[in-house]
């Protein structure tokens, strides 16, 4: 079954149970249990033991000559989250996102000013997807609460600027492992020399990321205009108590703490933005430090901005932000407990807390590591890449790449797996062929693998934003996927422009008259802005 059209069946499975149960670990659960039920071939015994090797390899990375060692990455990533969950609950409790919403309250006065704000906040904090999936939410959530703007919003405006940021920013977790693909791309096609290298090439492929523009665009109009379609106009409604509340989010959503937490009189907002503070600070900078000490450790040699991001440890670096983020909350509550704000019980009584609301979304996270897992071995990218024919003619392939990587990055899960597996591809088949086109074709592989990991109910960052939002994950797919499919089709028809016309600026300009007729279609069909 591996490598062949029945590769598709467990992701295809997983994407349906998801959008139409809008049950999250049911719908992992089945994906799981197909996709080991197909490399088994069948066979009940040897199905379960594959989910038991693939939920133990999330944990523990097997070793050819030994007993293995911990999976450092993921359980880093764990980690971090429910250190989150933990700071979140002692910036609750002592008040600071209380005195944060109030202050915000008195400056951020509309609801487009809220949605700016978070919006603006995605595409500032650029340096890692993961970081800013999480921390985005943590600071614009009390202000987006109090303008009723959805919990579905907020996790929309926060995934539609994360990697699309991500992926055009050399400085950034992502710009260092695409330019260090592109090199290979270049090496392999004999152009390693040609005197633009791959950081100039890289650079090139920016203003070519028609996704990148559209998705940014649609979160522009969206913000402005406060217009929605399709689930989101349900979303919005139920925020501004126009609907019941429970009558279309899911339930309870991954960081969503008791009401019964207790809350400091004495708040301020400093008991919020130091910890975030501190957390991001330390976190960048554990970015640029682990990053140097690999590459001196590999090479000898001082590293440049670059390496350092190339070669950085993000999982290790947002696992040390996390600890001393929750050091300086942990600081903050004693200021309180101190002046007799808060009970020394409150100190359990908050860990337990941040540790129950995020235990969700480190759940969804695992299972969607071992679908995704699965998914590999089953050869799902590999039969989707082989999709691709060199004798089709060369003014469609970026149109065509563009969606293979949408569908591969929407199968797997995963859009860093897409462009490990289809630049090489796109280097080969456009390198000879029709070098012209070599840029253009990267860009589309770029922004294919980050639309369908938009649209990808498996994706790790998909998971993230809605933890980070504190939104129910199935809420979040469903409200965010008919924006992504918006901006998926004006990018399809760009890359048609610019393949057909040979003239990138042709597609940007496409993307611009797209985005135009969905302002003018949605301020005719759409929500209207309230408050």
């Amino acid at each position: 079954m591996e490598h062949t059209v029945w590769s598709l069946f467990p992701p295809l499975l997983t994407v349906a149970l998801a959008i139409v149960t809008r049950r999250v670990l049911l719908a992992l659960g089945a994906g799981i249990l197909s996709a080991a039920l197909l490399l088994s071939g069948g066979d009940v015994g040897a199905t379960l033991q594959r989910v038991l090797e693939t939920f133990s390899a999330v944990f523990w990375t097997p070793g050819e000559d030994s007993a293995g060692e911990l999976n450092v990455w993921s359980l880093s990533v764990l980690g971090f989250l429910l250190l989150l969950g933990i700071l979140t609950a002692f910036v609750t409790l002592t008040g600071g996102a209380r005195a944060f919403g109030e202050w915000a309250l008195r400056r951020v006065r509309s609801r487009r000013a809220a949605g700016a704000l978070a919006a603006v906040l995605g595409v500032a904090i650029f340096i890692d997807d993961y970081f800013n999936a999480l921390v985005v939410g943590q600071v614009a959530r009390p202000v987006t609460d109090r303008h009723q703007i959805s919990r579905a919003k907020l996790a929309y405006l926060i995934d539609s600027t994360a990697a699309p940021v991500c992926v055009v920013s050399p400085i950034s977790s992502w710009g260092a492992y695409i330019i260090a693909l592109i090199g290979g791309v270049l090496t392999a096609e004999g152009l390693a020399g040609s005197g633009q290298g791959a950081l100039g090439t890289f650079l090139q492929t920016i203003p070519q990321n028609f996704y990148v523009w559209a998705a940014l665009g649609l979160v522009a109009v969206t913000v402005w205009t406060g217009r929605d379609f399709g689930a989101m106009q349900r979303y919005e409604a139920e925020a501004r108590g126009e609907l019941p509340a429970g009558s279309v989010t899911s339930g309870a959503a991954p960081g969503e703490l008791s009401a019964a937490l207790p809350v400091s009189g004495s708040g301020r907002t400093g008991d919020l933005l130091w910890p975030i503070g501190v957390l991001t600070l330390a976190t960048v900078g554990a970015m640029f430090w682990s990053g140097a000490a690999a590459y001196r450790a590999e090479t000898g040699q001082a590293a440049t901005l670059l390496q350092m991001l190339e070669y950085t440890d993000v999982a290790g670096s947002l696992l040390w932000g996390g600890v001393l983020g929750v050091l300086t909350a942990l600081l903050r509550w004693l200021g309180h407990w101190r002046r007799g704000a808060l009970a020394a019980g409150s100190l359990a009584q908050g860990m337990l807390e941040g540790l129950r609301a995020m235990f969700p979304a480190v759940v969804v996270l695992v299972l969607a590591w071992m679908t995704t897992d699965l998914i590999g071995q089953l050869g799902t990218g590999d039969y989707l890449a082989g999709l691709v024919q060199a004798s089709l003619p060369a003014a469609i392939l970026p149109a065509l790449l563009f969606s293979l990587a949408a569908a591969m990055a929407f199968a797997t899960g995963t859009s860093w797996g897409t462009f490990g597996l289809l630049l090489p591809i796109t280097g080969g088949l456009l390198g000879t062929a029709a070098p012209e086109l070599l840029i253009t074709g990267l860009a589309a592989v770029l922004a294919g693998s980050v639309m369908g990991d938009h649209c990808s109910p498996i994706s790790d960052t998909t998971i993230l934003s809605s933890a980070g939002a504190g939104c129910h994950h199935s809420d979040h797919v469903v409200s965010q996927l008919p924006y992504a499919l918006v901006g998926g089709a004006i990018t399809l028809l760009a890359y048609l422009v610019a393949g057909l016309s040979g003239q990138f600026w042709l597609g940007l300009l496409t993307v611009v008259l797209g985005l135009a007729a969905y302002s003018w279609w949605v301020g005719r069909a759409g929500q209207p802005l309230r408050g």
